[in-house]
């Protein structure tokens, strides 16, 4: 008979056991979650496939228990799961709202065709977008900036139309991009270097940057050795797939263009805005066009503009353009700059910069001219028609002192309170709850960190926060191997995306019962922070995934945050979706009702119509 120390150290052994082979199976859910996740050319790792097919991570479902520096892990009763299939393969790089079939039934004047035309829901496609055959994992920043895989993209019309500009070129299983552009002949780095010169972007001041018919972004890549972070923006497919091979290539790119909208930025955003032949008609309507950049324009902010009609006496030739014409277009250009009260700063070749008055008080000879907006609010922007009037600077004490806010350095910039807040701009936020919002994040994202290891290691390059709030997971997160599109939902109870500029970072407002204006697969790991809650009475949870599953890539990575209702919902969605997913307490503990939820996208590609339910 066992005496009652040798049942005392039995039960003791059973209980080590017992414990290791949860951390085990923990362990092997989590690094399946976070670190085998397939690279190169679509070829995954093979010892990792034999792993995840052996490992069941079902084992920890219905348990609810906390471990030293990890959340537990909480799943719930499932009900039967709905399984979405995959979309005909003719859809591989559908964009919903910028679909090409749809725009040609909308005027062409003054490019209304190419701006948003979403489908009504009853058109809406209720299947998953599938990947190319073949597709592989982009390369690691900063490889992913000169070369893209082939079969990510496989089209090959730029690197024939642009061939002698440099842009793009097709080198066996991968596109290259040399750097070059019709105004780059010596390289986007001798480019901006030369506006460098002029501009102060070596020091942090200039920090956020607007990019206006970006081309395939070389521009907004090669801002990355400044340090400068450029929102790049063109029309679907005026050059087949550009915008594409700017997210492929990890630069933060949408589709876009100045057509008879706001642009959908805050005012007072961009440090510095740019266009190099981006053939939009500066002098066109007014003025409306540049009008609109000085919106989004910070007080002191730079404008630069290169190719026609810069310097035209000495280029009409090379253009193949009368010279008398663009004398017009250059002269208009200048007599609206100066109705802007704009100050040229340098023009040399065929680049011309501009910067933007820091207050009012230089503008104020020109009151009888200047036609000055009547809206109370200047980021009130989601489809409101644009008009050709000047956005009012905020009032100053003094002619020396910046209209908002005198600029600071990235590095400090990024965690000052900014201006927004403690001017007391956005009701209900004090500085208090800035610094308090930070704090929070920093712990949410530590958190984030112990369940997916790798979240650091660079595999995560063009991340999305839907529901950016302060920048609080942005600025937690910043690091030179990332950059974070942090999204404005429109029906958010407060607008910050002002405040998000303002600390150097990026972002947009967008409504998400509709389609986001980019490339399907264009995001490595998206977060979602009470986005289902928010849109809970507004538009289907199903319509929101399925946009989510769109633009994530193959492997890609989900992260949401919500109450833990709300996430049941979400998760059995999600298990008819090609996506693995597991529920994760708060890191404050199992009682409190806001859970995270992490998943991965499965690989599969155009052509696998295999299930999509997944444990």
């Amino acid at each position: 008979m066992a005496t009652k120390g040798n049942l005392g150290e039995r039960k003791n052994n059973n209980n080590s056991t017992f414990s290791i082979f949860l951390i085990v199976a923990l362990c092997c859910c989590f690094y399946i979650l976070g670190a085998w996740q397939r690279s190169g050319f679509g070829k995954g790792d093979s010892i990792a496939e034999k792993v995840t097919k052996q490992t069941d991570c079902t084992i920890l479902n219905n348990l609810n228990f906390q471990t030293s520096g990890d959340a537990g892990m909480v799943d719930g009763s499932e009900s039967e799961i709905k399984e979405f299939e995959p979309c005909d393969d003719k859809y591989v790089d559908y964009t919903p709202c910028q679909d090409q079939n749809r725009a040609m039934t909308f005027p062409r004047e003054n490019m209304n065709y190419r701006e948003r035309h979403c489908p009504p829901q009853e058109e809406k496609l209720h299947c998953l977008i599938p990947a190319p055959r073949g597709y592989a994992t982009p390369f690691l920043w900063p490889k992913s900036r000169d070369y893209v895989p082939f079969v990510n993209a496989p089209y090959k019309s730029l690197t024939v139309e642009k061939a002698v500009q440099n842009w793009i070129q097709y080198e066996g299983n991968v596109f290259r991009f040399p750097g070059g552009g019709t105004q780059f002949p010596r390289g986007a780095d001798a480019y901006i270097n030369e506006l460098a010169s002029v501009i102060p972007m070596d020091s942090g001041i200039v920090r956020t940057a607007l990019d206006t018919g970006c081309g395939v972004a070389s521009w907004g890549a090669y801002l990355f050795n400044k340090n400068v972070l450029a929102m790049s923006f063109a029309p679907r497919d005026s050059h087949e797939s550009q915008v594409q091979f700017a997210l492929e290539r990890g630069v933060p790119a949408v589709i876009g263009v100045l057509g008879t909208i706001k642009m959908p930025y805050p005012s007072r955003a961009f440090d510095m805005a740019h266009c190099s032949r981006c053939l939009i008609p500066w002098g066109a309507n007014d003025g409306m066009y540049m009008m609109e950049v000085d919106r989004v324009l910070r007080p002191g902010g730079y404008w630069v503009l290169s190719g026609p009609p810069i310097n035209w006496k000495n280029n009409y030739q090379a253009w193949q353009r009368p010279k008398e014409e663009l004398e017009e277009e250059q002269n208009k250009i200048e007599e609206i700059a100066k109705l802007l009260c704009w100050e040229k700063k340098h023009e040399m070749g065929e680049i011309a910069i501009w910067q933007k008055r820091i207050n009012y008080d230089y503008c104020r000879k020109q009151d009888n001219k200047r036609n000055m907006c009547q809206t109370t609010n200047p980021d009130d922007v989601w489809y409101k028609k644009m008009e050709p009037c000047i956005t009012p600077y905020l009032e100053t004490d003094g002619p020396e002192d910046v209209a908002g806010q005198a600029w600071i350095p990235f590095s400090e910039r990024l965690n000052a309170v900014p201006f927004r807040i403690s001017s007391g701009s956005v009701p209900g936020v004090s500085t208090e709850t800035y610094l308090e919002d930070n704090r929070v994040w920093k712990k949410h994202v530590n958190a984030y960190r112990r369940v997916n290891k790798i979240l650091d290691s660079g595999r995560y390059r063009n991340i999305m926060d839907m529901n950016a709030g302060l920048g609080g997971f942005a600025a937690a997160l910043q690091s030179p191997k990332l950059w974070v599109m942090n999204v404005m939902p429109t029906i958010a109870e407060k607008d910050t995306l002002g405040v998000v500029y303002e600390r150097g970072l990026i972002g947009i407002y967008h409504d998400w019962c509709e389609a986001f204006s980019t490339y399907p697969r264009t995001y490595d790991l998206i977060h979602a922070n009470g986005v289902f809650s928010l849109y809970k009475d507004k538009c289907d949870t199903e319509d929101i995934l399925l946009e989510m599953d769109r633009i994530l890539r193959p492997e890609g990575t989900v992260i949401i945050r919500d109450n833990v209702d709300v996430l049941m919902k979400v998760k059995r969605l999600a298990g008819g979706m090609r996506w693995n997913t597991k529920m994760v307490d708060h890191e404050d503990g199992p009682l409190v009702p806001e859970k995270v939820l992490f998943a991965v996208k499965k690989y599969w590609v155009a052509g696998e119509h295999n299930s999509t339910s997944s444990g």
